[in-house]
């Protein structure tokens, strides 16, 4: 994926930047972009942190939200927060931030401290929630997309696959059972996880019945228009739809009939990391 850096770049964004940097170093992500959260995707990388919030790349400052000036008087969920706009369509959102640094100026250089970690927004816990926005595209776009994702050489694991009927019946998937014929739908509860930290979704997830592909989920990027959020899967899907079945994202669906079916699950993380797992089972 390194290797593949710059191509990616100019294709997500239409304009040849450099890699940017993470807004933090000493940190622990509590929640990557595509977790399920309850029913809704994240849309950049929640950290747990002390350490001062730096700009990811060298920019121009839009907004810097106060939430203790908030006009509404309502709780946001981004709290305080700072906009960047990186160049190229670009934008960076730093927000939950305690707050902004004190006289801030109008052009930011890359790796300049431009606020504090904090508990504003909707957060318990110290740190920045950081996303990136293509406003050319309207999309959210995954910020390893474009930042070298960190170090990582375990798989993502797979907790549980299952079948959920047109009647909405729900079957968990395992060896050697026997489900009715008809269309069902594929749902596959995928995390990365590690020794005493949060787990993280994957960056795919696909999925294929007898050695045809059903379903292909990519953490790439959010479509945003017209006030909708989608996210890929063999086509732009509404994230409701994919997301409805919290912990499970939503693969896809297919049509058994009689007979034997193998399915293949495959999950893998920024770093190209794979696991898979197969079911054989009988459909009458």
């Amino acid at each position: 994926m390194k290797l593949l850096h710059a191509a990616i770049i100019i294709m997500v964004t239409g304009a040849c930047l450099s890699a940017m940097e993470w807004p933090v170093t000493d940190s622990v992500i509590e929640r990557n972009f595509g977790w399920n959260d309850e029913g809704q995707p994240v849309l950049g990388i929640v950290y747990k942190t002390d350490d001062d919030i730096k700009a990811a790349e060298h920019g121009e400052v839009l907004f810097i939200g106060d939430d203790k000036n908030n006009a509404s008087g309502l709780p946001s969920p981004l709290g305080t927060w700072i906009g960047l706009d990186h160049g190229g369509g670009i934008i960076g959102v730093y927000s939950r931030v305690g707050s902004a640094e004190n006289n801030i100026q109008k052009v930011i250089e890359r790796s300049s401290v431009i606020g504090v970690p904090g508990t504003s927004g909707w957060s318990d816990t110290k740190g920045v929630y950081f996303s990136l926005y293509d406003r050319r595209e309207k999309r959210w776009i995954n910020p390893v997309m474009i930042i070298s994702p960190l170090p990582d050489t375990g798989a993502p694991s797979i907790q549980s696959v299952r079948l959920r009927s047109q009647e909405g019946r729900t079957l968990e998937l395992r060896q050697d059972m026997t489900i009715t014929q008809g269309r069902y739908a594929i749902l596959v509860d995928s995390s990365q996880i590690f020794p005493n930290r949060a787990p993280l979704a994957p960056y795919k997830i696909s999925c294929s019945v007898n050695g045809i592909e059903t379903g292909r989920l990519n953490f790439e990027t959010y479509s945003a228009r017209d006030g909708a959020l989608s996210v890929y899967r063999n086509g732009l899907v509404p994230v409701r739809q994919i997301y409805a079945a919290f912990p499970f994202y939503e693969l896809g669906s297919v049509n058994f009939t009689r007979g034997q079916a193998t399915m293949e699950v495959i999950t893998a993380d920024a770093a190209n990391n794979q696991r898979s797992q197969s079911f054989r089972f009988t459909v009458e």
